[in-house]
Order: C-alpha cells, then structure tokens, then sequence
C-alpha cells in the first residue's frame, strides 16, 4: 500500500509542490494549498487544513497569514521543506489512510502520533512534576526506540514526540533517531535549559527535530516552579534557536497560581515576539502520590483559557491548541491510541502521558499487540467519553470512566516507586469533574455547531466495523 500512494504522490507533483515549499510564500501558497486539497477530496488527511490555510492566504491582513508567512521568512529553506514533506505528506497524506486501514483491520485504535520517554531523569525538580516518581535510572535503549519507530511506521505513524524526564539529556541518541528516520517528523516537550549552540547546529544538519520549550510564565512564576535561573536559560535558548533560524513551539501548563498570566494577551504576546510558532496548553493534572492538588484550576480559570484561546486563534499569529478545552474539535479524548499513545523510560504502554497504568510493555509486546490489549481496547469501545466534547477526559472529567477501565482491563499502576490505586487518584478528581460540568454544559449549548462537530470522528460504519476484532 505504501509504495503504490508514494508512487501515486510522486506522479501528481509531489516533486513540484515541494519544490514550491521552497520558493516565494506570496506566489505559490495558494498552489500548495490546492495541491493538498486535490490529494484529499474527503478531508482524511490534511484536505481541511488545507483549505483552512488557502482562505488565510487570500487575507494578507490576517493572522493565519503572518503565521503562515512567518514560516518562510523565520525558518530555514531546508528545514521548512523537510518538515513540511515528513509532518503533512509522511505523517498526514500516508501515514493516515495507513492507520485507518490498520484500525479496521486489527479492529484497534491506531496513533498519528507516539509519545514516548528516552529517560526518567532530568536536570531540573519542578514542582508538582510526576517525573520524579518513576525514578531517574530508567530509560529506552536507542535500540528500544528505534524499534518502536519502525513498528509505528508500518502502523502509519511518522510523528514521535519525546518526553521523560528531560529527553535532552540523551541529546545524542535522540540526533541519531533523526539521522536514521529521516522520513519522520520529531518533536520533543523539554525544559529548553540543555539546548545551546552546539545542539542547535545539529538540529539544523537533520533538520525533522523540533522543540516545545516548557514555560510557566513570566520569570517568577517559572523560577518558583523549576527553580532560580531557569527561566534566562530558557529565554536563551529561544533566542538561540530564532538566530538559527530553527522552528520550536512553548508547552504551557496553566495552574491554579499561573492561569491568569499564561492566558493574557501580553504573555502570549511575548512568546510570539520570541519566535514560537505554536503553543500546547495543558491544564494540570494531580497525577503521582507527591501531586499538589491545589494546582488543579477552578471551572472560572478553565473557561477563562477556553476563551482567550479561541479568541487568539483569530487575532495572532500562533498556533495554539488546549488539549482539554479543544475536545469539540478532536472528537473528544485523543489517548488511548486514538490520536496518541506513550510509552514510558521502562517501556509500560500506557494510553496517556497522565494516565500511567498499564496492561502491556513494550520489551514483551508488540505496539500492534498492545492496542489491541484490554486496556487499549477499553479506550476504543468507550470514546468518546462524553456526549458534551468540553468534557473530554476519562480522568479529570469523567473519573468514573477511567477507574472502570483500569479495573476491567486489569491493569498496574506503572509508578515505578510508588504506586497510585486508579481509585485514589480518581477520587481527586471527582470534585473538579462536578464543577466543571456545569460550566462545561452552559459552554457547550453556547455553541449550536459543537453538538454535529466533534461527533463526526466517530462515524457508525467504521466503529462497527472494528468492533468486530477480538481483543488481544
């Protein structure tokens, strides 16, 4: 199947439209645009995407536009160009009519994209930070994780998202990975503080490695947090990857005590003057037995960054997405391989990067067998979660869920030195849950559409279809 739409791709132009990724912005975006939409008539792959970007380009004024211009006149030719091949040709125009072929055969979910963790450890103690509870002598081999790539790619999956721990502290493997997958597109959730000129210039040699710097704030918020002098290394190191003309993102949690700030105009603002690209908000989560609960925000704070979000996808010119508050647009909760998996530095195949229990290990399973294992086969049977697509969470939102799951599939907690009962963590969640169904119904009948969209990932045809498979 590969080798026939890579066939296919070429002899429709994909050579020419590649060749247009590296020429003038203002003369060929609407070429690239119509090119993709042509390629992807029922809107699988990147066909809406696409369409989205044409009508910005015909808006010169607009945001969408300076953000999409941005990438020409900030971002290196040849870095752009490989991206742009690996991220919406590899990942998106083949790898996803390969996943679904996959998911109906296998009757599975089937990831866009896999997280997974080189190592526990990490140079900074964040507080309120599960990374410390697996312990930092963990890690994937580069065997491992070479491995695990190759298994996804013949699944479809060409995004690999690294995290830990701090996953530059195996700056070399994980250079080595790009070297020998040059077809995938790489991202990685880091701390920013290891990332300097040395670094740089081999993120520039492969040039399909792109880093979410992690920030909490202004410079007291994110010192309070990651510890003094943290965040003038970061800052540093944004500046660093702008001058070298390198892509790179910001991963934001907002919390209780930094809502306010992260979700400003003038914070946001600042970030975009630095150069980031997009932004991944993340709400916090009280996962580990040393979890700071009163971090988790209130239903206020939380529709608060609903609305600052959307409202920056209109006025700036960043791509910014909230994994919590944006489930409308994801058909609800992406884990459980649905649209991600992780796997942990001990090699647990876990369904979410804050769900860390287990049925599976890499080292004993194939990532093909672990979909199709018990719990990630709870995850394909239940989701959505939720008829409102506000409350998309089997944990923060819909604890119930998760708790039947993990005691159904008979899954272990994967906390290396402290194990959490699924009923305990659950249980700090469940007042969270309450409130925010408020907020989140009231929302929800704000927006006449978001009852069609969301559900629309969900088509009764193929859900029957791989239902059909035994589970593993």
């Amino acid at each position: 199947m590969a080798k026939t739409l890579v066939e296919h791709l070429k002899s429709a132009g994909l050579k020419r439209v590649l060749s247009y990724v590296d020429r003038d912005f203002d003369r060929n975006a609407v070429r690239i645009a119509d090119w993709l939409i042509r390629r992807d008539p029922e809107q699988l792959a990147v066909g809406s995407q696409a369409q989205t970007a044409r009508n910005a380009v015909l808006n010169p004024q607009g945001n969408w536009y300076k953000l999409l211009k941005s990438l020409y006149t900030d971002v290196d030719d040849g870095v752009r160009k490989r991206l742009f091949e690996n991220f919406v040709i590899n990942a998106s125009m083949i790898g996803t009519p390969r996943q679904r072929k996959t998911a109906l055969k296998h009757g599975c979910n089937v990831p866009w994209a896999i997280l997974m963790d080189p190592t526990s450890a990490c140079n900074l103690d964040c507080q309120g930070c599960w990374a410390s509870e697996y312990g930092g002598k963990l890690s994937l081999s580069l065997q491992e994780l070479d491995g695990i790539i190759r298994q996804g790619k013949k699944l479809g999956t060409y995004l690999y998202i690294f995290s830990g721990g701090e996953p530059l502290m195996r700056k070399a493997d994980i250079v080595r990975l790009c070297e020998k997958h040059p077809d995938c597109a790489f991202l990685a959730f880091t701390n920013g503080t290891l990332i300097d000129d040395a670094f740089a210039g081999e993120m520039l040699r492969v040039k399909n490695f792109v880093p979410a710097i992690s920030i909490e704030g202004f410079e007291e918020a994110t010192d309070a947090r990651r510890g003094r002098g943290t965040y003038r290394r970061v800052i540093r190191a944004m500046e660093l990857l702008k001058e070298k003309r390198l892509p790179f993102g910001i991963s934001l949690c907002y919390t209780s005590r930094n809502t306010e700030v992260i979700g400003s105009d003038d914070y946001i603002d600042h970030m975009i003057g630095l150069g980031a690209k997009f932004a991944w908000f993340f709400t916090y989560m009280p996962v580990g037995r040393d979890a700071a609960p009163e971090l988790m925000v209130s239903p206020e704070q939380r529709e608060h960054m609903y609305r600052a979000v959307r409202a920056w996808r209109n006025t700036k010119p960043i791509f910014t997405m909230d994994f919590w508050n944006d489930g409308e647009y994801a058909g609800g909760c992406i884990a459980g391989g649905r649209s991600y998996l992780h796997i942990n530095a001990a090699g647990d195949v876990e369904p979410c990067a804050f769900i860390h229990y287990a049925d599976s290990n890499i080292r004993e399973h194939t990532l093909l067998e672990a979909l199709r294992r018990p719990l990630f086969m709870q995850y394909h049977h239940r989701q959505p979660f939720n008829d409102n697509m506000l409350q998309p969470c089997p944990l923060l939102d819909n604890p119930r869920q998760l708790r039947e799951m993990v005691s159904q599939a008979g899954a272990r907690s994967t906390e290396a030195k402290d194990p959490e009962d699924v009923a305990a963590l659950c249980a700090k969640c469940e007042q969270a849950s309450e409130k925010w169904a408020v907020t989140a119904e009231r929302l929800w009948k704000e927006e006449p559409r978001g009852k069609n969209r969301g559900r629309r990932f969900f088509k009764k045809e193929a859900r029957a279809e791989t239902d059909k498979a035994p589970v593993a």
